[in-house]
């Protein structure tokens, strides 16, 4: 396949003058006018987006002038679609999903991320569980049918150096954990080692987990916050405003987890408090840049141009053209012009 290489900083430039080139003043704190945002999540709440929830509960969005509704979608696919389609504000997405709706020609843009690395994982249980990739041969492997999911199971494979044709791939769609504990398959990829893989655990089934970014797959900011290109343009005191009072509502989080657990379980009651707790605290380090002088939500342009590469190398893009201006920092704490 014919590309072109990604600029070596990505996106960090949406119109002329955006770019984050260097560090910004915040302004003065203040209260201003409160304004709705209309939230898409990814999925029904969960500990994913405890931060979330901790920055409704504490206050702080309320204290940043905003009045943010989290709604669940219908199903994952949805929330881009709707912001898309100016059905809502933000929406919480994977930078994966984003990079493919760009390639169909998606105004959208990441403005942080949520969570830093890939929660997706390949999990096996037991004693006769998967502790290295070589081991995949002669196995039955469970995938939800996601492309790039799949294509992240070729990866492991060709990284791994073992036959592919000795690996068996089985689309169980969403029963991911029905089909491994029930050993229709010995292992499965697409559970979330800090979801899945904490419940699996604490069901004593023994869980093996390893992770995307430790087998072969580039890493990638798992979730991310979206916005249209057109609100980047016009509504940044707001996105801005918004991802500060998400970054203080994640060092709430990480003082005290039940500051995000409580709002959490309150807005869906289905959840088991004690879950929760535990996938929370098992979060808590992704939710962070490794990088410590680095703010809440940034975004690495080297990271997203492997990975984009990597897209496109498995024919999941087009080029890594559509990956261009996917992303910008413009609107975390202390970054910007």
């Amino acid at each position: 396949m014919i590309r072109r290489a990604l600029p070596a900083v990505l996106a960090v430039v949406l119109a002329a003058g955006l770019a984050a080139c260097g560090e910004r003043k915040e302004p003065a704190a203040g209260t201003p006018a409160s304004q709705p945002v209309n939230l898409v999540l990814d999925f029904f709440p969960n500990a994913d987006h405890a931060g979330i929830y901790a920055a409704i509960g504490t206050g702080e969005f309320r204290k940043a002038g905003l009045d943010v509704h989290p709604r669940t979608p219908s199903d994952p696919a949805a929330p881009l679609k709707l912001l898309a389609a100016g059905r809502a504000d933000l929406a919480i997405s994977y930078e994966p999903e984003l990079l493919l709706a760009r390639a169909k020609g998606a105004k959208l843009v990441s403005i942080g991320a949520l969570v830093q690395k890939p929660l997706t994982s390949l999990i096996s249980l037991g004693p006769h569980a998967i502790k290295e990739p070589g081991q995949l041969e002669d196995k039955k492997i469970g995938t939800a049918g996601i492309p790039y999911q799949d294509a992240y199971l070729k990866t492991i494979i060709a990284k791994a150096g073992i036959d592919a044709g000795r690996v068996k791939s089985i689309n169980v769609g969403f029963n991911l954990v029905p089909a491994l504990v029930s050993k229709k398959v010995d292992a499965v990829l697409g559970m979330f080692w800090n979801v899945e893989g904490v419940q699996l655990a604490r069901r004593h089934k023994d869980p093996r987990i390893l992770r995307m970014e430790q087998i072969g797959v580039p890493t990638y900011n798992e979730l991310i916050v979206v916005a249209r290109e057109q609100d980047v343009r016009s509504r940044g005191a707001l996105l801005r405003r918004f991802m500060r009072a998400l970054a203080r509502g994640h060092q709430h989080l990480r003082a005290d987890v039940s500051a995000g657990v409580d709002p959490l379980v309150k807005a869906n009651p289905d959840l088991d408090r004690k879950l929760q707790t535990a996938q929370v605290k098992a979060t808590l380090p992704v939710f962070f840049p490794a990088d410590k002088t680095r703010p809440f939500g940034f975004q690495d342009p080297d990271q997203w141009q492997r990975y984009a590469t990597w897209m496109a190398d498995n024919g999941l893009i087009p080029s890594t053209d559509t990956a261009q201006r996917a992303f910008t920092n413009e609107f975390l704490p202390g970054e910007g012009i």
